[in-house]
């Protein structure tokens, strides 16, 4: 099995799961049971291409570590199956914010009247100033 993001599919093997114990609430529950998962992902052992490797690791994002690898905690459900997909589909969605095309931003540049309403405004501003001055008796 895969997890398929924007056409890159990251292999099973890729992917460490490990089964801990899930902080707060459940009773006896929470304290016999390792139903929360932890998910790590090294970027930098992966199959991924060079370029998303570059783009993932610049990602400013907290899971991921300087050593290159994605940690996330799954801890929602009372079920470890559904804690494993809850931790793939954040993986996924990391991914997905990550990997995304950033629109290339236009220059632009102002209008004739604002460049003119911009003008104007100077010099209105320039004639009160000169107006502060003192009168002079000739």
């Amino acid at each position: 099995m895969s997890t398929q993001t924007n056409q890159l599919a990251i292999p099973e093997d890729e992917l460490q799961f490990s089964a801990i114990r899930a902080s707060g609430p459940g009773g006896q529950n929470v304290n016999k049971v390792s139903s929360a998962v932890h998910l790590r992902f090294d970027v930098r052992a992966s199959s991924l291409p060079e370029a998303a490797k570059v783009q993932l690791l610049q990602f400013g994002d907290q899971r991921i570590s300087s050593d290159g690898v994605i940690v996330i905690k799954a801890q929602r459900f009372r079920s470890q199956e559904k804690n494993r997909a809850d931790a793939l589909q954040k993986l996924h969605d990391l991914l997905s914010r990550a990997l995304a095309r950033q629109a290339t931003r236009k220059p632009t540049e102002p209008g004739k009247s604002a460049r003119k309403r911009r003008v104007d405004s100077k010099t209105r501003r320039g004639q009160i100033k000169q107006l502060r001055g003192k009168v002079r008796d000739e």
